[in-house]
């Protein structure tokens, strides 16, 4: 496994964050046997912080769950640097609540799904949504939470 370390910002008034560990184990479970050692800077804000990072870096309105920023660094540094990851509380609240979910099972899931993207997985095609769905999905199994896509119709 991999030894995964967070460093962790939050600018969110939401009083269900979840805590420094848990975060750390589920990006853990992400990172799995792909690397070493890793460092994700990760920054937890409110809709209004995550609503203007969403237009200045996606150019659309309004909040998202999370964004993911991944390190491009020259490989010569050779740092453990993964990247940036971006999530927003309020709306990861709100999904949980209309998706049914337990709080505690989406932010795992918002935690892997953004860790992923910083190993470089995607899901900007059909291929590439069914393969990320089922990593997630499989890496959740494992830690002991259920499939967040099984209700999807």
């Amino acid at each position: 496994m991999a030894s995964v370390h967070i460093d962790l910002t939050s600018n969110s008034e939401s009083l269900q964050l979840p805590s420094l560990n848990e975060l750390t184990a589920w990006a853990t479970a992400a990172v799995g046997q792909r690397r070493q050692e890793v460092e994700i800077s990760l920054l937890i804000v409110d809709e209004a912080e995550g609503a203007e990072l969403n237009r200045q870096w996606r150019n659309k309105s309004g909040p998202t769950n999370v964004l993911s920023f991944p390190a491009d660094l020259p490989p010569e540094l050779q740092l453990p640097l993964l990247g940036d990851l971006i999530i927003c509380a309020p709306v990861v609240e709100k999904e949980a609540l209309e998706q049914k979910k337990s709080l505690n099972s989406h932010w795992a899931h918002m935690m892997i799904h953004g860790t992923l993207h910083l190993l470089g997985f995607d899901h900007i095609d059909d291929d590439e949504a069914e393969d990320m769905e089922s990593l997630e999905t499989g890496i959740l199994a494992q830690i002991g939470y259920p499939d967040p896509y099984q209700d999807r119709e």
